[in-house]
């Protein structure tokens, strides 16, 4: 959902609904709404609004970029994000994981 995308942007640019709702110049209630799926298709203007702070492509902020991403995947990347980990500490536990996975082997 849409709502749930535009939520987790926000918490990576670590901005709060009423910041993002000022910097877009749209209402903050409407914001909180869409973020808890109260309401759904907002105009194309509201997004391209949001993505212009967010920085991210109104593509990938309707979710046309990243169909595999599901909800319980969301929930994961957004408990990594709110934990404080770096994306350069989470790729290195990636690694850490596949090399425990090829049994302490550097091969691929």
């Amino acid at each position: 959902m849409i709502g749930d995308r535009v939520k987790t942007f926000r918490k990576v640019k670590k901005l709060s609904i009423t910041e993002l709702a000022y910097r877009a110049g749209v209402a903050k209630s409407y914001i909180s709404d869409l973020e808890r799926d109260a309401k759904s298709n907002p105009s194309i203007h509201f997004i391209e609004k949001i993505a212009k702070v967010l920085d991210v492509p109104v593509d990938e902020l309707i979710g046309r970029d990243s169909p595999a991403l599901d909800g319980e995947w969301r929930q994961v990347l957004n408990e990594v994000m709110e934990s404080g980990i770096s994306k350069e500490q989470f790729r290195e536990f990636i690694e850490f994981h596949k090399w425990k996975v090829n049994g302490g082997s550097n091969e691929r």
